[in-house]
């Protein structure tokens, strides 16, 4: 998961400049095969969160998580190990800006 403040001041040259980092890290990684598929996602404030409280579905508008970092894209990765899965997301433009999350799929 790529996780970012949204909160952060850019230009528009600022961030069209990382959407072509990212684009460039995306085409090495899927070249390399380790790439299964990713995305950006919309701003938080565009989220819809699901949760029941009591037998309840509650729906509200915006994310539930109480943090400055947001989920704002993700890109599934076929790595041999967790070193791999380090070494190929440690390249992500995402990781000078934000934080990147590694999380490995349930078996």
């Amino acid at each position: 998961m790529v996780c970012v403040d949204e909160s952060l001041a850019a230009t528009p040259e600022e961030i069209e400049a990382h959407i072509r980092e990212v684009r460039s890290w995306a085409a090495r990684m899927d070249e390399r095969g380790v790439r299964v598929l990713g995305d950006r996602l919309r701003l938080a404030a565009d989220a819809t969160t699901l949760r029941t409280q009591d037998g309840e579905l509650m729906v509200s508008d915006g994310p539930f998580a109480e943090t400055k970092e947001q989920m704002a894209g993700f890109d599934v990765l076929d790595c041999a190990d967790l070193a791999e899965a380090i070494e190929v997301a440690s390249q992500h433009p995402g990781v000078r800006r934000g934080t990147i999350e590694l999380r490995p799929f349930w078996e």
